[in-house]
């Protein structure tokens, strides 16, 4: 789960992270007060969608300027002319995809006087099971040309976890961002408050870019990027409160209500499997044999009838999706029971597309039997190899 800048601001705040002051806002009315309460000479309004490469991005609306989604404004008009220009409107980045996203809310923040720009972030570094900070004195928006061109310019700094959080490993990380002085004291302070919060609130992601150095030598955390553990969000309702489902795709949505692991992809050729394994193999399978997967969809070990055919209608709604690869290998799933809601989401939604149904495991024979007693069009296969050839060759004769 993904949250916006404010919102990351506010939450690492708790934590006694420096963030310059700001004011989300919603209208540019809402902007021009946010302005004038928090006093100028400089306000900056940023764009609040669900990816990054803002400052970089452009409107798809001409009338919304080609400034970018991160504009500095020098007076309280200024600020009510950028909020018209971009609440409503499409904001293209490298991140959103080709479609954008709408602009739904800014955050007007106060300006700062920056002398350098630097990057932070803390992540689970899945090599070696640890958490891990990554630090560079080469931030802002070029941060993944650096990472690109010049990697020896990044450091990374894991954290042992029978050891704990040390003192020398914010003071490691002050250094490697060049802080002198009483810098490096405050720059220790906020990897420990940093991590402090990415445990406390079960992050997945904690990315400050950029981290600037004010002409007067301060700290402060201009961006704000969390990433939080799906699985762990049940110790957090106060998180799960600050989810905007206006940045979500309708089918992730739709998909979590009914516990299912699913994400959208753009392929043409929808995916149901039980276990996250072999749905990343049945994808690869797939692109082996010339077809692209619509998504990846993992219905869990013990998924009910109801599941499997809630499973079945999210695939389904795509526009994009041509055919459909039922995968199963009932351990603890039943093969009868993913049968039976299969029959049940066909016959509700009236599918016309392609069905390729590979069922191994648990009752087996009997699920086999459900479907051939049902009378539907359904395209049997024996492995995994035969269901991705027969369902790649049914969705290329069907565009011929």
């Amino acid at each position: 789960m993904n949250i916006h800048e404010y919102q990351a601001k506010a939450v690492l705040k708790e934590f006694g992270v420096p963030v310059a002051r700001g004011v989300a806002v919603f209208s540019p009315d809402e902007a021009q007060k946010a302005a004038q309460d928090l006093g100028g000479p400089l306000w900056v309004a940023k764009a609040q969608i669900h990816a990054g490469g803002r400052g970089k991005g452009h409107f798809r609306e001409k009338q919304a300027g080609d400034k970018g989604g991160v504009r500095v404004s020098k007076s309280v008009e200024e600020v009510v002319g950028n909020a018209r220009q971009m609440l409503g409107h499409t904001l293209v980045t490298k991140q959103s995809g080709a479609e954008g996203r709408v602009v739904r809310r800014l955050y007007i923040e106060e300006g700062s006087d920056i002398a350098r720009e630097l990057y932070i972030s803390c992540l689970v570094d899945r090599a070696t099971g640890r958490v891990a900070f990554i630090a560079s004195q080469a931030g802002g928006m070029d941060i993944e040309e650096v990472a690109a061109t010049t990697p020896e310019k990044i450091v990374s700094v894991s954290v042992d976890p029978a050891a704990g959080y040390s003192p020398h490993i914010g003071q490691t990380i002050a250094y490697a961002l060049g802080l002198k002085g009483d810098q490096v004291k405050a720059g220790a302070a906020l990897v420990k408050s940093l991590y402090t919060a990415f445990i406390a609130k079960d992050m997945s992601l904690l990315e400050i870019n950029p981290l600037v150095v004010t002409k007067d030598g301060k700290l402060i955390c201009l961006d704000a990027k969390i990433g939080f553990d799906d699985n762990a969000l049940f110790r957090h309702p106060d998180i799960v409160a600050l989810r905007d489902e206006a940045e979500e795709d309708p089918k992730e949505i739709e998909a979590s209500k009914n516990e299912l692991n699913y994400v959208a992809l753009d392929g043409s050729i929808g995916c149901m499997v039980n276990g996250a394994g072999l749905a990343m193999a049945t994808m690869d399978i797939i692109k082996l044999y010339g077809a692209e997967p619509a998504n990846f969809l993992d219905v869990g070990g013990g998924a009910t009838k109801e599941r499997v055919t809630a499973a079945f209608k999210i695939i389904t709604a795509d526009p994009k999706v041509k055919g459909v690869l039922v995968n199963i290998f009932g351990g603890i799933m039943r093969c009868d029971v993913v049968a039976e809601g299969i029959i049940a989401a066909v016959k509700d939604v009236g599918l016309t597309l392609p069905l390729v149904v590979r069922l191994e495991g648990t009752n087996v024979e009997l699920g086999k039997k459900i479907i051939r007693d049902s009378g539907l069009n359904v395209i049997p296969a024996d492995d995994l190899d035969d269901a991705a050839q027969k369902v790649v060759a049914a969705v290329k004769k069907v565009a011929a």
